[in-house]
C-alpha cells in the first residue's frame, strides 16, 4: 500500500491510498486524518463513597490534571418513597436536607482533599440517574467519569443500572471505571 497527499490549490489537502497496482483504496481529506485536540474543562464525578467510586474518582483527579479542568463531585441520595404532588416529602428527605448535607459535602472534600484540583460539591436527593444527567447538563459537563459495579444476570435485572441509564443519557462523553480492569494511569 502506498500513500500520498495531494494539495490543490484552493481547499483541503486529500491523502490517497493505492495498492502495488496503482488502484485507489481510500481517500479522505487530510483534515479528517489529524488527531482530535481535546478540551476538557469540566468533569462530573458521581460518588457513593465506595472503592468502586474511589477509584473513579481517582481517574477523574488524574483527567483533570492532564487538562487543567474542573471536577464536581455529586453524592445523590435515593428516597425510597417518591412523593406525588400532592404528599409532603417523607420525614428522612426534611431531615437530611437539614442536618446531614453538611456532613456528606465534608466526606466529599476529605476525598479530594490535597489533590490541588479545583473541585465543587454537590448533594441532591432523587433518582441518581435522573440528577447525574441533570447536573450533567446544568453545569455543561464535558465528560463524566463513573464507577460501575458490574452487576450481571438476576443482580442486574432485580438493581437496574444507574451507571448504564447515564450512558445511555448523558448529554456529553462518559468514562465507566470497572472494579477488575487494568489502569492505565
Amino acid at each position: 500500500m502506498n500513500t500520498k497527499t495531494t494539495s490543490p490549490s484552493s481547499g483541503d489537502a486529500t491523502l490517497i491510498v493505492t495498492d502495488e497496482a496503482g488502484h485507489t483504496k481510500a481517500s479522505a481529506p487530510a483534515s479528517a486524518m489529524t488527531p482530535m485536540q481535546f478540551s476538557i474543562g469540566r468533569i462530573l464525578v458521581p460518588v457513593d463513597f465506595s472503592e468502586h467510586s474511589q477509584k473513579a474518582l481517582r481517574y477523574a483527579l488524574a483527567f483533570a490534571t492532564q487538562f487543567g479542568a474542573e471536577v464536581t463531585l455529586a453524592h445523590i441520595v435515593e428516597q425510597m418513597v417518591y412523593p406525588g404532588d400532592w404528599m409532603y416529602p417523607p420525614l428522612a428527605v426534611t431531615d437530611f436536607a437539614t442536618e446531614k448535607r453538611e456532613q456528606v459535602i465534608a466526606r466529599l472534600q476529605a476525598l479530594d482533599a490535597g489533590s490541588g484540583v479545583k473541585t465543587q460539591h454537590i448533594v441532591r436527593i432523587g433518582r441518581a440517574w435522573q440528577e447525574v444527567i441533570e447536573i450533567a447538563q446544568e453545569m455543561k459537563a464535558d465528560m463524566i467519569i463513573l464507577a460501575t459495579h458490574g452487576y450481571t444476570g438476576l443482580k442486574h435485572a432485580l438493581l437496574g443500572s444507574v451507571a448504564e441509564k447515564i450512558v445511555r443519557h448523558a448529554p456529553c462523553p462518559v468514562l465507566s471505571v470497572r472494579p477488575e480492569e487494568r489502569d492505565f494511569l
